[in-house]
């Protein structure tokens, strides 16, 4: 199953996807320099949203998705030079509203968890 959303988003920043298939999705990304907040590499906490958000944009997987709400939890810090994986897994489809959960692992550790709305539109954001 290929990507059919955010196909310009840049994988160093969002991660790539390590797996996709309907209503899930498992999206990898390597902790780089230019992330971190602090001389002990401490990484700020808006690239693990922004990695959960775009794995749960993918579990949806429709061009026209887009995020509505999110109520996370931060349980764990992540540092430079780890690789974090986001686990997404499309729960509801109410019509255009899709409840997305996702998770955030270092190795077993889970460091973040999400619950993600998601709203397929019937055209591009910037169009309405």
């Amino acid at each position: 199953m290929q990507p059919a959303t955010h196909l310009g988003i840049d994988p160093s920043l969002c991660g790539r996807p390590v797996s996709l298939s309907p209503r899930r999705a498992l999206v990898r990304l390597p902790l780089i320099p230019a992330m971190a907040v602090d001389a002990r590499g401490l990484v700020h906490g808006g690239f693990l949203f922004g990695l959960a958000d775009y794995a749960a944009m993918l579990a949806v997987n429709d061009p026209l998705v887009v995020l509505g709400a999110a109520e996370v939890r931060f349980l764990a810090p992540a540092t430079v030079g780890e690789t974090i994986e986001a686990e997404a897994v499309a729960e509801t489809d109410a019509g255009r509203k899709r409840r997305v959960n996702v998770t955030v692992r270092r190795e077993a550790t889970t460091i973040f968890t999400g619950a993600f709305t998601c709203f397929v539109l019937d055209k591009h954001v910037l169009d309405q």
